[in-house]
């Protein structure tokens, strides 16, 4: 009888979150934690490579406890010298394109902290690419101290409305607390959604 398989291990998260750290303290004290448990679980971060916001909270986290950081920013953020200056690999884009399509491909799962306007954009963008069946990596959505209620609640109007399928729910897993996203992400890795659930 052959040893049950591994479970897969969770290389590389790429985290979604704002460039402002909020008004509530809570939201920094997060990142710090999610950063921390990358490093500890020896998962590398890929992350917009800013030093500010809640963006510079995680990368400081993950640095503080030894572990790596991916950044990737368009020439013009760097050039307003936004760039994490500790950065393991700072990898500089012509655009935001580019610089969404080079996160993904870096990152074996997805994670969305709170944040503002572009990390709605960077979120639903690589939403949609899974419904259309693009990738099949997990994105996990951390409802930290119920930030993303009203989204939940939109998102769950479009179904209602028949604007969306109810196999949205598959797309994105969502939790409460940064402690539950290495192990979502993972849980995820080793049994795979079924692609049927995502409707074009």
């Amino acid at each position: 009888m052959s040893p049950p398989s591994a479970a897969p291990k969770l290389r590389s998260l790429c985290v979604f979150c704002g460039s402002q750290a909020g008004f509530d303290p809570v939201y920094v004290t997060a990142a710090t934690t999610l950063g921390l448990a990358l490093a500890a679980h020896g998962t590398d971060l890929v992350f917009g490579g800013g030093r500010v916001g809640l963006m510079g909270a995680l990368a400081d986290a993950v640095l503080t406890g030894g572990g790596k950081i991916i950044g990737v920013i368009p020439g013009f953020l760097k050039d307003k010298e936004l760039a994490h200056p500790g950065a393991t690999e700072m990898l500089v884009v012509p655009d935001m394109h580019s610089r969404k399509k080079l996160m993904f491909e870096r990152s074996d799962a997805f994670c969305i902290l709170p944040g503002g306007m572009g990390t709605l954009d960077e979120m639903f963008e690589i939403v949609t690419w899974r419904q259309l069946r693009l990738h099949d990596k997990p994105i996990i959505l951390v409802n930290v101290a119920n930030y993303w209620a009203d989204m939940i609640t939109l998102l769950d109007g479009m179904v209602r409305t028949g604007f969306a399928y109810s196999g949205r729910h598959a797309l994105i897993t969502v939790v409460d607390q940064v402690e539950a996203v290495i192990g979502a992400a993972e849980a995820e890795l080793k049994a795979p959604k079924a692609p049927d659930l995502f409707k074009v």
